[in-house]
């Protein structure tokens, strides 16, 4: 199939850019080449370009700074995916948009389902939801993935920035109370490739909303840990446990955002594995690199 990635440049779009290619015809445009809050840049994007599908992952993803700055998260987060969503309907075009656990506020007990109640504590959680519903709206053929706790060698992120500073420092103070699982995008990125193995009209049957992510919940502080252990850094840095009270933010965080795949499972034939495993394949293509 032809591929149209929208926020190519991020860590997810690099990944699905990367990883589709050798099956696909994939064309990737960034910000600087498309700003999908112009209803009109994106049916004309889309014209010219004919994909059978577009992968949108385009996001503000400032979380904390979206707390004052909701005009452009909404505008990138919940306008943006809707002038898409009008123009894949208009154009013949299947549209595929990945949200985020973050449409949840966090205060279950058990891993959320697809059909969980929303209720986004933060700006950026509900300029992600308008998203999710504004594509849905526009488009009633269509694929909305929810990702969570997404890292990589690109990009910003929190895998990154715990190398960055264990590089730089002996000790590290690390959130232990927030609950969730971490996703290489690469992991990602395999799934939704095989997603693609079906013809459009195969995914037009499975529309919807389904939870993708890896198993095997943890803290921010395991994952930190667990960064360091595979890094073969943990002799130089020690990590300590502090609480979300301890490190103020903007926005507040889900204190619990475990997603539960099975439906992806059930339809897809197939799920990601255990979040380690993942991280010792990204540390891995991290050494390869340099």
């Amino acid at each position: 199939m032809k591929l149209l990635i929208t926020g190519a440049s991020g860590q997810l779009g690099l990944a699905l850019a990367r990883r589709l290619s050798g099956a696909h015809d994939v064309a990737t445009l960034d910000r600087t080449k498309l700003d999908i809050a112009d209803a009109a840049a994106c049916r004309r994007a889309l014209a010219s370009i004919q994909p059978d599908v577009v992968l949108n992952c385009a996001a503000y993803t400032a979380v904390d700074r979206a707390e004052t700055d909701s005009d452009a998260a909404f505008a990138i987060n919940a306008t943006g995916p809707r002038n898409l969503a009008q123009a894949c309907t208009e154009l013949g075009v299947f549209p595929i948009h990945f949200s985020t656990d973050y449409v949840f506020d966090g205060t279950a007990k058990a891993p959320y389902s697809e059909d969980a109640a929303t209720n986004p504590a933060s700006v950026y959680g509900a300029s992600k939801l308008a998203g999710e519903i504004a594509v849905a709206h526009e488009s009633p053929a269509h694929l909305v993935f929810r990702l969570s706790w997404v890292y990589s060698n690109d990009g910003a992120n929190f895998y990154k920035t715990m190398l960055r500073l264990g590089g730089e420092r002996a000790q590290l103070r690390v959130v232990a109370d927030q609950i969730g699982v971490p996703n290489y995008s690469a992991d990602i990125a395999d799934l939704i490739a095989l997603v693609l193995e079906r013809n459009t009209a195969e995914l037009v049957a499975s529309s919807g909303l389904y939870h993708l992510s890896c198993v095997g919940p943890t803290s921010w502080c395991d994952f930190a840990r667990a960064i360091f252990e595979d890094a073969h850094m943990s002799d130089r840095v020690a990590v300590e446990a502090i609480s979300t009270s301890e490190y103020k933010t903007a926005a507040v965080r889900p204190a619990y955002s475990v997603l539960d795949s099975r439906r992806f499972a059930a339809t897809f034939g197939r799920t990601l594995p255990d979040w380690r495993d993942g991280l010792r394949r990204c540390l891995a293509e991290r050494t390869m690199s340099v």
